[in-house]
């Protein structure tokens, strides 16, 4: 069956449509083109015409003549629609004209590195020139790394590579920052937050050795559509860009369906598991061997999925090999296999997290189904943009969960259908960050007196600071590095934490081997002794974890159930930045600990019971807003009622704060204290997620009245009596109570109720 005659099925199947809240149908929409560009090489245009390309699209066309003028440009499009073409034709034509010319690429990760490298060989190959294009990443062989230094017209590498393999020594590469026409960085909207923020400071000592080194290189940035794209890519390099939003690509008919779960128990609001309701959708794509891949929340969920669908593809000989599983933690090469794989369509169903997200070439799917809202409009698209590329009908199924921020989405799609996606927030002068890279710029080129970073704020504190550290020293009127260490090395530009653990399977002894590997952040909740690692559907038992070795042992077995863990937090306040009646924001420390991991059926998703986990803590300093309610207020409710309706709070500010803020749920932790040790008093407390913060919680603290309304709106006008997961959450957490007590709450911290 093909995807029209499948979408004419389920449009007449009753139990299907009956969770559909919404079908919303794009139609097919025509290529627009524009005339060759007069400023490009002349063979380039008989070149494409080789690959059948005999025009370019609209967009393509002025992103090409605003690179000729000089301009730094940001082309915002989205998936499929040739933004590689738009950064490939100004380098290639800069090349041709002059052979010393180099460029420098950036992508997010390796798999897109080498995705990108292999659609520039084969224009290279069409022009029949001698341009040579090499990707330098931790993969390449050491014999190679001298030859690309010297010779490299076009290096292909990531933000990490650049920082700690490029930047550090780039006395060996003279020939590419003396000569460096290009940088162009793809996937600019997936550089938000603390990786955003330090990819920044990696740009601003990049252009530092540039003009050392006299060369003045033009940007030329892509991203899929977000809200603020000239801000991001502006904040990114420090400079003005020229945006190109024209999209002058194809599209074909595209369907967006929004499924909530049926509901199974009407007074507490439970509905139907969002797992079992993405197994069933994708169950039917499958038989209908519709090609399809599927998006998980969490590296859990995808393993789970990926079991499940396997079990129900494999043939009689055992093979299941038409569904594969895909997330970080595999191995490269187990990872470039599947990409492969769906290429060439031997693949029919790929459960990933959104490691697919980014535009990897893999081939043409014709449906995509998302478990749960991805926690972003703009995610959403990108992730929905997979299927249909460019030609024939594609579907997208969002299967809503039970949390909140799903149920307001599929109950409101005119608020998703008729909202901008959302802006990336980024902060380049977080404190933490712009130390780490200060420290890494000293090491490269020694600071002169009142130069800065980039313009960044506080050059001279960080100078005196680092000299007091005895890691810098002043002599005359320039700052040198006098410290041993390697500062690069031990920073991250993804996360807090530095090393990943390695995961290695001793089911058979005599032949340990790599499986996997894991950042240290999420180790605790599905690294801990007794945990089931699931990899590939395959499950594992963690026999051991040597935390300090940064090493898991793990062992073959066949279990029934899966294992996940609690995470217990606890807040200290560090500074007060700013105070308002009610309200603040400032500094906190968050200290994170696994206590406790349950065991869960496949099957059912029943709890089989507890274990204890016996790891470290981990710290974090990071910025929060928080809102107090006074005791006069407190004491009109008894302890029960108070608990439940801050929760209540808490579960709607979780709805609305990514709303407003225009972030991933992800990206911010809501929490409550009935006496808050910072404040002694009842407290709701909404924190950034990554060490320093991005800007969130000062954000939120400007709109903190908005945030109260909107969820005070959201409490009000759900039509459930005591509470449910589209609002304050279900009764079984919030009590009878805790709605009525949640609506008062938030009147009281708006002033819209006085104490008696």
């Amino acid at each position: 069956m093909n995807i029209d005659q499948l979408l004419g099925v389920l449009r007449r199947d009753e139990s299907f449509m009956s969770c559909v809240t919404h079908w919303h149908t794009d139609p097919a929409r025509p290529a627009r083109y524009a005339p060759w560009p007069e400023c490009l090489d002349d063979r380039l245009p008989s070149m494409l015409e080789k690959r059948g390309i005999h025009q370019l699209y609209t967009h393509q066309a002025q992103a090409v003549e605003a690179s000729a003028r000089g301009e730094d440009v940001t082309i915002v499009t989205p998936t499929a629609s040739g933004k590689t073409l738009c950064y490939n034709l100004p380098v290639l034509s800069a090349i041709l004209r002059d052979p010393n010319a180099r460029a420098l690429y950036l992508f997010p990760t390796k798999a897109l590195s080498a995705d990108q490298v292999s659609e520039l060989y084969e224009l290279i190959q069409l022009l029949g020139v001698d341009i040579k294009t090499y990707t330098y990443d931790g993969d390449t062989p050491a014999a190679a790394r001298r030859a690309i230094r010297q010779a490299g017209h076009v290096v292909v590498t990531n933000p990490d590579m650049l920082h700690s393999g490029i930047l550090p020594h780039h006395t060996q590469w003279v020939k590419l920052f003396e000569n460096l026409r290009y940088i162009i960085i793809d996937e600019i909207h997936s550089y938000r937050g603390v990786f955003g923020s330090n990819l920044a400071n990696v740009l601003r000592r990049l252009m530092r050795l540039c003009e050392f080194y006299g060369s003045h290189p033009q940007f030329i940035l892509c991203s899929a559509t977000i809200a603020n794209p000239k801000e991001l890519a502006e904040t990114l390099i420090g400079r003005s860009v020229t945006v190109v939003d024209d999209n002058g690509a194809p599209m074909g008919e595209r369907h967006v369906v929004f499924y909530n779960p049926p509901v199974i128990n009407e007074q507490l609001g439970i509905r139907r598991s969002v797992l079992n309701e993405t197994m069933h959708v994708a169950k039917t794509l499958l038989l209908n061997d519709i090609s399809t891949i599927v998006f998980a929340k969490s590296r859990v969920q995808v393993e789970v999925l990926t079991k499940r669908l396997k079990d129900l593809a494999r043939d009689p000989v055992g093979n299941s090999g038409r569904v594969r599983g895909y997330r970080g933690g595999y191995l490269p090469s187990e990872r470039r296999e599947i990409e492969q794989g769906l290429r060439a369509g031997t693949i029919s169903t790929v459960i990933s997290t959104n490691a697919l997200e980014l535009g990897i070439d893999i081939g043409s799917l014709t449906a995509c189904v998302l478990c749960g809202y991805p926690g972003t409009i703009a995610s959403t698209w990108q992730e929905a943009g997979r299927a249909g590329r460019r030609r024939g009908t594609s579907l997208t199924v969002m299967v809503a969960s039970s949390a909140a921020i799903d149920q307001y989405i599929v109950t409101h799609p005119q608020y998703f259908f008729s909202q901008s996606p959302e802006n990336a927030l980024l902060n380049p002068n977080n404190l933490y960050v712009l130390l780490n890279h200060f420290k890494c710029a000293a090491y490269e080129l020694p600071f002169r007196d009142g130069e800065t970073l980039g313009g960044a704020p506080g050059a001279e504190e960080m100078c005196e600071y680092l000299q007091e550290a005895e890691i810098i020293r002043h002599v005359g009127d320039t700052w040198h590095w006098q410290a041993e260490e390697f500062p690069a090395s031990e920073i991250s530009l993804r996360t807090a934490m530095t090393e990943n653990f390695l995961i290695n399977d001793i089911t058979d002894p005599a032949h340990v081997r790599v499986i996997g590997e894991m950042d240290r952040f999420t180790v605790p909740m599905l690294l801990h002794e007794n945990a089931i690692y699931l990899h590939e559907g395959v499950q594992y038992q963690v026999e051991k974890l040597d935390w300090d070795a940064c090493k898991a042992f793990v062992r073959r077995v066949e279990v029934d159930y899966y294992t996940d863990a609690d995470l217990n937090v606890s807040l200290s306040l560090l500074d007060i930045s700013e105070e308002a009646p009610g309200a603040a924001w400032g500094e906190v420390r968050v200290i994170a600990i696994t206590k406790i991991f349950k065991k869960m059926k496949f099957d059912t998703g029943e709890n089989l019971g507890f274990g204890p986990v016996m790891l470290p803590e981990s710290e974090m300093h990071t910025t929060a807003v928080w809102w107090t309610l006074p005791e006069e207020c407190a004491n009109l409710f008894d302890k029960d009622t108070l608990q439940n309706g801050m929760l209540g709070v808490a579960n709607l500010l979780r709805i609305v704060a990514p709303l407003y803020l225009m972030c991933s749920t992800r990206d911010l932790v809501v929490s409550y204290q009935v006496k808050c040790p910072f404040t002694q008093m009842p407290t709701l407390i909404l924190h950034d997620s990554c060490p320093g913060g991005v800007g969130l919680a000062e954000k939120a603290f400007r709109m903190r009245d908005t945030l109260l309304l909107h969820a005070l709106q959201i409490a009000q006008d759900c039509t459930c009596e005591h509470g449910c997961p589209s609002c304050v959450g279900p009764v079984n957490e919030v009590g009878e109570t805790g709605k009525a007590a949640a609506i008062r709450l938030l009147q009281m911290l708006l002033n819209k109720e006085k104490p008696a």
